[in-house]
């Protein structure tokens, strides 16, 4: 709470110091960022809800029964599917995964399921593209989908 009053307090300073020095640029500016803003807002609507859905959807004792402490290799696989697919906010994320752990689900699978779900976009993968092009957005998801795997495997490795 402190932190978002200091950074409106700073960007209501900074933006107020702009507006002082050189009024049209400033109005530019604004203009530019709503235009940007307005065009990108169909896209967030629909991953807003799909947030919702995915939330409302797959509960944490869903999950953590597929996801179990014997899953083993086909359960990292289903949690990186289920991350790379769902769209679910970082604050909501590791929450999640320390109530898959406490439900019964494998460290392995659980930190499978939270490296994709922070790393991997499927549903933003239009944005993405938009965006940054269409190359990028399927050569970043892929490696970062390999680098969750990675991960995931490791993890499995040395905690069993």
């Amino acid at each position: 709470m402190v932190n978002s009053i200091v950074l409106y307090g700073i960007v209501i300073l900074l933006s107020s110091f702009s507006f002082y020095k050189d009024k049209q640029k400033t109005q530019a500016a604004f203009a530019k960022a709503w235009k940007i803003f307005t065009n990108l807002l169909p896209d967030l609507l629909a991953i807003l809800l799909f947030v919702g859905l995915s939330l409302s959807i797959l509960s944490p004792a869903q999950i953590s029964a597929l996801l179990g402490q014997d899953a083993g290799f086909l359960g990292i696989i289903l949690s990186l599917v289920i991350g790379a697919i769902a769209l679910i906010p970082s604050f909501v994320v590791f929450p999640l995964g320390a109530t898959l752990l406490e439900n019964g689900a494998g460290l392995a699978q659980v930190s499978a399921l939270m490296a994709s779900l922070m790393a991997v976009g499927i549903m933003t993968i239009p944005l993405e593209s938009r965006l940054f092009g269409k190359r990028f957005a399927y050569v970043r998801n892929l490696s970062a989908l390999m680098m969750c795997l990675f991960f995931s495997l490791l993890v499995m490795e040395v905690f069993g």
